[in-house]
């Protein structure tokens, strides 16, 4: 059987999550070329690759809504991330999806 992922959330639904004020603790898990070419202004950025070393950077008493291009690496990195007991939810439809605001830069 495939694991499955408990929670998830669409753009729409993260973007007005930001928009009513909520406290929200966004990861976003692509690669620095992307994420350079704009990410959700208060996501964090570990890239896939990346994850498993750095997961120390991670809070661990929030729920975390994970967010990759268009939602196949977010589903890897909450799978991985369920295995190492974090609360997480997936972004699906990613970045190709998303129509708020911007940040650019690394």
């Amino acid at each position: 059987m495939a694991f499955q992922i408990p929670k998830s959330c669409t753009s729409q639904d993260l973007a007005r999550r930001i928009h009513d004020g909520e406290d929200l603790y966004i990861l976003d898990v692509r690669e620095d070329e992307e994420w350079a070419d704009g990410h959700i202004e208060q996501a964090v950025h570990i890239p896939l690759g990346q994850l498993m070393q750095r997961l120390g950077e991670l809070d661990r008493d929030r729920e975390i809504t994970v967010v990759c291009r268009s939602g196949n690496r977010s589903g890897l990195a909450c799978e991985l991330l369920t295995e190492q007991n974090f609360d997480v939810v997936n972004m699906t439809g990613g970045m190709n999806n998303w129509t708020d605001r911007i940040s650019f830069g690394r």
